[in-house]
């Protein structure tokens, strides 16, 4: 594969890893607790959106290679993942007298649940989109990027969205309280707004792109019960990265960290990728060490720079 197909890669793995990134840094930005079920919010959105595509695949068109059914999917996996979120803040964290640490432990036992219902539902074993697959773009080929139309369907999937929520935050009434309520939950109290309102958003949104992620997570490898926790740790790295608690830092740490993770195979021969370094050089890592190298990237940050790049300090 060339750097530019790893890069094409990345970008791909990337847009997935921003939208869990923003779904849990919006949630810890108004909650005020690391939401550790979240990996697995994004299985319950997979999971959804597989179940009915079963059931509207079928529908005609085709929109970047997918048909019209997925989307139709994908909207009801955003929606069952949002519900489930707010339900479970409704019933399980908000009744909860505790602070952020008792909150963070609770999250734990939540995503051992959702886990284990998925299991009991659908079992172990993995399961597939069943959507024809695309053979590589002709017109990348020459430049060594074997990337489908579905890889280009997630990117741009990913950047709408990504762009909505800016609109959203940025010229919305919702918006504004929320990032009032961010800023001092105390002071928008006091100054009328509905923190409890906003923050039962802040939930649907959050959740709600963790179930996108989700599925696209799906359409890009499998759906298995663990998918969202396998990749927790790397949404973990990317929002510290980024900067806990801050959306846009998300983004950016987000988008950082999944290139990381799919540079990882030119790591043993990055001499030979890179001009003026010797052709020897390398690192004797591979992509088996992804998330050991997201794991030591947050661990760095949190010593060096607690802040990340654009939030406030980590606790």
């Amino acid at each position: 594969m060339s750097v530019l197909e790893y890069l094409a890669n990345g970008l791909v793995y990337s847009s997935i890893i921003v939208l869990a990134s923003i779904g849990l840094s919006l949630v810890y930005s108004i909650a005020d607790f690391a939401n550790f079920a979240h990996g697995d919010t994004m299985t319950v959105g997979a999971y959804t959106s597989l179940v009915t595509f079963g059931f509207v695949g079928a529908l005609g068109g085709e929109v970047l290679g997918l048909p019209l059914g997925f989307f139709v999917a994908l909207a009801a996996g955003v929606a069952v993942a949002a519900l489930v979120a707010v339900l479970t803040h409704r019933l399980v964290y908000e009744p909860l007298d505790i602070d952020s640490i008792g909150l963070l432990i609770t999250s734990i036992g939540v995503a051992f649940v959702y886990r284990s219902v998925i299991r009991l539902g659908f079992g172990a074993q993995p399961f597939e989109f069943d959507i024809e697959l695309q053979r590589p773009i002709e017109a990348l080929l020459p430049y060594g990027i074997r990337m489908t139309v579905h890889d280009v369907a997630i990117v741009a999937s990913a950047a709408v969205l990504v762009a909505g929520l800016h609109a959203l935050l940025q010229y919305t009434d919702l918006g504004r309280k929320m990032r009032a309520t961010a800023d001092n939950p105390d002071l928008a109290r006091v100054a009328g707004i509905r923190t409890n309102r906003v923050e039962i958003w802040t939930w649907i949104l959050g959740a709600g792109l963790a179930g996108a992620g989700g599925a696209f997570l799906g359409l890009y490898n499998q759906i298995s019960p663990r998918m969202g926790f396998d990749i927790l740790l790397v949404v973990f790295a990317a929002v510290i990265l980024g900067g806990i608690g801050s959306v846009y830092g998300a983004m950016a740490g987000g988008f950082l960290i999944g290139m990381v993770n799919q540079l990882m195979p030119i790591l043993p021969d990055l001499g030979a990728e890179i001009p003026l370094v010797p052709d020897a050089f390398g690192i004797p890592i591979g992509s088996q060490y992804a998330n050991a190298v997201a794991f030591l990237i947050m661990v760095a940050v949190l010593l060096f720079r607690p802040s990340g790049i654009a939030g406030e300090e980590a606790s």
